[in-house]
């Protein structure tokens, strides 16, 4: 028997041995979906994808990590008990209902607002946050996932080095994946100008940690508080809108929301607990300036999510108020890659009488990411939902107004990945008023689009339907 005939029939035994073990372990480690995509990616492909799956197949983050995070929600619940407890909302039956769900899922019950405003400009955003810091006196917190110094948010860092010149403490949190260039690049002159910085989810190739997890687990989250009174949450990452001509003359369009009053407390906690999470150190200063006041007028909510939670929290959140929906719905998003529960959440929605409007940018930033999407426009419009290409620049802004009284907003998109895998920062906002901002941005959006025809899309190419299902079969681990 020559060397060959036992190189391969080691080879196909191995092969065979890694095939059976993928169908014994991931059916009862997954869900149906997810186990089907793992399978046929190694069946197909069995030691690079057996290899991708050791590194990318669990969403479990590592023990210490979840345990600290499970920590940091305990203390910052004790320390909620010790504030007064915010007046109860008059509600309807149907916001009643999605607010104890909110509460239950996220920890943060319905909280107020005193002042909102909604900034659809980087350099507006950019210039508001340079005159709340210049105006700080105790503390600044920042968490972003993306952060650049460039010709927008230039002034941006230098206020936060003046800022900590002047004793203000100034805590900077970014993510290390997203953020990588700059951690390098700037990271060793703001450690220097004072500003306490720290790397959230640290990459770590060769080796695991107590607390490194999957490197694409990664904190999405935009938010900032200055003085625990004026807090900023939403969608813009800390970058010019180009991101450097990414996005080839085109802008990324992303919407923020500045608030005042008593609801600035959960945005505060939310960073408190990534701080702890990754410093193991309560930000004892911030939570002793958290001023405890009851004015406001604006009911809001804060939903954070991610894997740390026990269950997709955010996602079960959206399917409840698509249940309820009867009148309309609007959704806009870079990207929708709806699971099985989503989808018939949206299905429900046009069922019930809704009209569910969907706006996504025309073009995507993702090659794989917006073909799996565009994959699910068939079956979208089949149910009754209205697809509309958003063309003049790239969408980025996350919302979801639902009839007149209920609105989502934040930093996650409408996919699988944000459900399931990123640590993510919405807000739940109540009420007719609350929302007519947002209403009003969504219908800007929606004059800059173009409906798709279900009977002009079916003609695409055979190539590109070809690609769009191939993406659609990887959604679920994309």
């Amino acid at each position: 028997m020559t060397f060959s005939v036992i190189f391969l029939g080691f080879y196909n035994l191995f092969f065979f041995i890694v095939r059976l073990v993928a169908i014994c372990v991931l059916p009862l480690r997954h869900n149906p979906s997810v186990a089907m995509t793992w399978l046929m990616v190694i069946l197909f492909w069995p030691l690079p994808g057996g290899l991708l799956y050791l590194s990318l197949g669990s969403t479990k983050l590592p023990q210490k990590r979840r345990e600290r995070h499970e920590k940091a929600v305990n203390r910052l619940e004790e320390t909620l008990k010790m504030w007064p407890s915010p007046r109860k909302p008059v509600f309807t039956e149907k916001l009643e209902s999605i607010s104890k769900m909110g509460e239950k899922l996220g920890h943060w019950p319905v909280q107020y607002a005193r002042e909102m405003e909604l900034i659809d400009s980087t350099e507006v955003l950019v210039q508001n946050l340079v005159k709340d810091i210049d105006n700080a006196r105790k503390n600044v917190t920042l968490l972003y996932y993306i952060f650049m110094k460039d010709h927008v948010t230039a002034p941006l860092v230098n206020a936060l080095k003046n800022a900590a010149g002047r004793g203000v403490h100034c805590y900077l949190l970014l993510d290390e994946l997203g953020s990588k260039n700059f951690l390098k690049k700037e990271g060793p002159s703001l450690l220097e100008a004072g500003i306490h910085l720290q790397r959230t989810l640290p990459l770590s190739r060769l080796r695991r940690t107590p607390l490194t997890a999957r490197f694409d687990l990664r904190n999405h989250r935009k938010l900032a508080v200055i003085d625990c009174t004026t807090g900023y949450m939403g969608s813009h990452n800390m970058i010019e809108p180009s991101y450097g001509g990414k996005a080839k003359g085109r802008e990324w369009k992303d919407l923020t929301l500045r608030v005042t009053g008593p609801i600035v407390e959960q945005i505060q906690g939310v960073f408190i607990q990534d701080w702890y999470v990754e410093t193991n150190h309560v930000l004892t200063q911030c939570l002793s300036d958290i001023t405890k006041e009851e004015r406001g007028t604006y009911p809001l909510q804060t939903v954070p999510s991610g894997p740390a939670y026990e269950t997709q929290n955010y996602q079960r959140l959206v399917a409840s108020a698509l249940f309820q929906a009867r009148n309309r719905v609007t959704i806009t998003t870079p990207y929708l890659i709806p699971d099985e529960g989503l989808l018939q959440a949206l299905e429900v929605a046009c069922l019930n009488g809704a009209k569910v409007d969907l706006i996504v940018p025309e073009k995507s930033d993702q090659f794989l990411v917006g073909n799996a999407a565009r994959a699910y426009y068939s079956k979208l419009m089949e149910i009754g939902v209205n697809i509309y290409l958003y063309q003049p620049d790239l969408l980025h802004a996350k919302t979801m107004t639902v009839d007149e009284d209920l609105a989502f907003f934040g930093s996650s998109n409408f996919d699988i990945r944000s459900f399931a895998l990123n640590f993510e920062l919405n807000m739940v906002l109540y009420g007719k008023e609350e929302i007519s901002e947002l209403r009003k941005a969504q219908e800007k959006y929606l004059s800059g689009a173009t409906k798709v025809d279900i009977e002009q899309w079916e003609k695409r190419p055979i190539r590109v339907k070809t690609v769009q299902g191939i993406a659609k079969l990887l959604s679920p681990i994309l």
